[in-house]
Formats: C-alpha cells, sequence, structure tokens
C-alpha cells in the first residue's frame, strides 16, 4: 500500500465497547420473558442496521408483548451500562500518535451521530477525530456495504491504499475490504468468537501492537 495518511475506525465495540452492553440488555429482556438470546442471532445485527429484528424474535417465541415499554425499558439498561465504558486499550495512544504523524482519523459507523456525539462528549475525546461518517438509520449505507468507508475517503481526499481501517466484526471487515482498505480487526467481548479471518491482521487488543509496527507490517504486506 502506499503511505498511509489515514485511519478509520469504527465506532460501536472498536472504540468504545458499546456492543458487550447492547447485547447484555437484550439477553436481560429475554430472560425476563422466559428466553435465551444467543449470540449466533445476534451476531447478523452487529455493525449493520437489520439483519435481526430482536423484538420480532422474542414475540415468536414468547407471544405478544407491549413493545414500546419492553424497548424503553431494554434502552435504559443498555445507557446505564454503556455510559461507564471507557475507551478500549490503546485507542488513545493511537490517536495520540496519529496527530503526531499528521495523519487524518475517522469515524465510520452504522450507528447514528446522534450516539457517537455523546459518547465523544462524556469522554472528552471529539476533537481527536477529524471526521465522522454515520449511516444515521440508512440501511443502504450501513455496513457490510462499503459506502460508509467510500464516503470518508472521498471526503478526506485518500485512496484506498493511504488508509488503515479498524474493526470490530465481521460485517464492519467486509464493509472495509470491500472498499479495499488494509483492515485490522480488533474483536471485544462480543464478537471474539465470530468470524474475522477476512481481515488482514488480528489482534487482542491495540495495546498490543504499537502503531509504528502497525504501519510497517502494512507497508511490508503491501510489498509482497
Amino acid at each position: 500500500m502506499a503511505a498511509v495518511r489515514g485511519l478509520l475506525f469504527d465506532f460501536d465495540g472498536l472504540i468504545v465497547d458499546t456492543e458487550t452492553p447492547s447485547f447484555a440488555s437484550w439477553q436481560e429482556i429475554y430472560r425476563q420473558h422466559g428466553q435465551e438470546l444467543v449470540l449466533e442471532r445476534w451476531a447478523a445485527v452487529i455493525g449493520t442496521i437489520g439483519g435481526f429484528e430482536p423484538l420480532d424474535y422474542l414475540e415468536e417465541l414468547a407471544g405478544p408483548i407491549d413493545r414500546d415499554a419492553v424497548g424503553a425499558r431494554r434502552h435504559e439498561h443498555e445507557l446505564a451500562l454503556a455510559e461507564v465504558e471507557e475507551l478500549r486499550p490503546g485507542l488513545l495512544e493511537y490517536l495520540e500518535r496519529a496527530r503526531e504523524l499528521d495523519l487524518c482519523t475517522a469515524i465510520v459507523s452504522s450507528s447514528s451521530r446522534s450516539w457517537i456525539d455523546r459518547h465523544l462528549a462524556r469522554l472528552e475525546r471529539a476533537e481527536h477525530f477529524d471526521l465522522i461518517v454515520t449511516a444515521d438509520g440508512d440501511r443502504a449505507r450501513a455496513k457490510p456495504r462499503p459506502t460508509l468507508y467510500l464516503e470518508a475517503l472521498e471526503r478526506l481526499g485518500l485512496d484506498s491504499g493511504e488508509a488503515i481501517a479498524f474493526e470490530d466484526s465481521p460485517n464492519g471487515v467486509r464493509a472495509a475490504k470491500a472498499a479495499g482498505l488494509y483492515c485490522v480487526a480488533v474483536p471485544n467481548g462480543v464478537t471474539v468468537s465470530l468470524g474475522l479471518e477476512e481481515a488482514d491482521l488480528v489482534v487482542d487488543s491495540l495495546a498490543e501492537l504499537p502503531l509504528a509496527e502497525l504501519l510497517r507490517r502494512a507497508g511490508k504486506n503491501s510489498s509482497q
């Protein structure tokens, strides 16, 4: 690949582990109705919009429910869990080093802009990103389609060979690779057992891989 000029980060589960609170909040709702939500079902919705409708499936298993009340209760629980999550290990060091190297940084997410802004505000990290590209409920833009990544590259003035994508889910990895990006997968507690083999590199934590070493590996990979 060409000299790297930009780092493109997924948000949920990658920058902040909101995936674990989301799954846990739905599991709790299912258990309250005498049912169990397994990861194999939930995996379809990670990193995208749609793919699996948890309220529909709950009604298939348990019968009619008060969807508004259940949804509100679940959302409140998710927020309570997510609000205590910090940046994932190594992420801040990457952002600080990227600034020193004059690399542009972006968030590329299937989530909503308001959700991301909420967490960046509480963590006081909004200034670390040059661009935020979100799907905002539009399934046609959401991962695993490459649309969001292609938009980010265009707006940053980068070719696909000049950026590295960081993802935590199969849907995200597929989107990055479809956009022609070198992709690093950093699974979280929910996605660690999912197939991430399509990524160019899988690491347990960014804290284990300094940015300088990643840039060296990415460059070596492109020359082979």
